[in-house]
């Protein structure tokens, strides 16, 4: 393990100064400032965040979004807010997706019936391709 800088001054001459809560603490040899290393926590790919978003966007829900990356829907919610990003809302449609391989989505696009009568995106999703198709409401 390196040594960490001083937080206080970026001091890069610090000591061991014994263990407080089970973490080890170090002491500045330059402004004598007593600190403890933060614990680094996992960390998600950005990869993952991005898609997420852009999921949220499109009018999918957070639980669906958990479900399609394997993303706890609390760290979805967490990024939107962070990111401050609004869903469009537009109540005349609804998403629905397919999640595919290479060679079903090339089946997909070959069969003109699935082309036509909504709009349609198609993102990567790892090594798979999602579609995400809008469908209008119809009024009864």
């Amino acid at each position: 393990m390196e040594k960490p800088f001083c937080p206080k001054c970026d001091g890069e001459i610090v000591i061991k100064s014994g263990v407080v809560g089970g973490r080890q603490r170090f002491k500045c040899k330059k402004c004598l400032y007593y600190f403890t290393v933060n614990k680094h926590g996992k960390e998600i790919d950005k990869y993952y965040v991005v898609k997420a978003l852009q999921l949220y966007i499109e009018g999918i829900s957070y639980r669906e979004i958990e479900r399609i990356l394997g993303v706890s829907h609390v760290s979805v919610m967490n990024w939107v807010k962070k990111y401050k990003i609004k869903a469009p809302e537009n109540y005349d449609y609804r998403p629905t997706y397919k999640i595919l391989n290479h060679q079903e989505l090339t089946l997909y696009l070959a069969n003109r019936e699935n082309l036509t009568q909504a709009g349609m995106l198609i993102t990567e999703l790892g090594d798979k391709y999602m579609i995400i198709k809008w469908e209008r409401f119809k009024n009864q």
